[in-house]
């Protein structure tokens, strides 16, 4: 059964100040409740814009972003996965997911921490933990946030291929077991060949959708062979937009 909300967005436009052209004008999407969407596309075309429009963070545009009927602005916080892992120094990994839902309990936060593999790592500070271990700690406190709607800006980027394969496992499962709605952003298409449901290719300015791909094949079964016509498919795609 579905767990995650639908997203409805339709944005008249989306500009800067300083009369710069506008970044997005004309755009609509759809998207089913518990389904894994990528988002792909050249560097500045707007895809982190588009996540904090989604995450009710950037409210200066024209039109609506619904989350199950609700305006973003009004709906629950997201789980909001960033580029870095954004850890309190000061805090160990069980105050830093905590610090981030003034709800959740220490059973919440125990959850979290097992759910991604590191539960014996709680009473430990960010200086103490490796990379890999960070990027989790990050993914568990999004998950206390809002378990059913995530959102990740570049989650795997600056990570060496060993740690990358490890997080897509790790990443998949939790999708698996929790069925939320996720939204990701990569400039990678190796992350959405392994991971995504679907995938939108934005490009030109104001950034529209210029192609809107569904990856049938449920992640269990993606082998190489699958993931191999995937990546030179959305390879095409992307290719053509540079």
């Amino acid at each position: 059964m579905a767990t995650g909300p639908r997203l409805k967005i339709d944005i008249a436009e989306k500009r800067f100040e300083g009369g710069a052209p506008a970044l997005f004008e004309h755009l609509h999407l759809d998207i089913a409740p518990s389904s894994t969407v990528a988002l792909i596309g050249p560097s500045g075309i707007g895809k982190s814009t588009l996540l904090r429009m989604i995450a009710g963070i950037d409210q200066r545009f024209s039109g609506t972003v619904l989350v199950d009927g609700i305006s973003a602005t009004t709906a629950p916080t997201p789980g909001f996965v960033f580029q870095d892992p954004r850890l309190l120094p000061w805090l160990t990994a069980a105050e830093n997911i905590r610090a981030a839902s003034v709800t959740a309990t220490a059973d919440d936060v125990a959850q979290a921490l097992a759910s991604i593999g590191l539960e014996h790592v709680a009473d430990l500070y960010p200086h103490q933990l490796s990379g890999g271990m960070q990027r989790r700690v990050a993914l568990a406190r999004a998950l206390v946030v809002n378990a059913r709607l995530l959102l990740l800006d570049e989650p795997f980027v600056s990570l060496d291929r060993a740690l990358v394969i490890e997080m897509h496992q790790l990443f998949a499962r939790l999708i698996a077991k929790a069925r939320p709605t996720v939204v990701f952003v990569s400039h990678l298409t190796d992350d959405a060949a392994r991971l995504a449901d679907r995938v939108i290719l934005l490009d030109h300015r104001p950034a529209r959708i210029v192609a809107d791909i569904d990856l049938p094949t449920q992640q269990g079964e993606r082998n190489d062979a699958v993931l191999a016509d995937y990546r030179k498919m959305l390879d095409a795609y992307f290719g053509g937009s540079q």
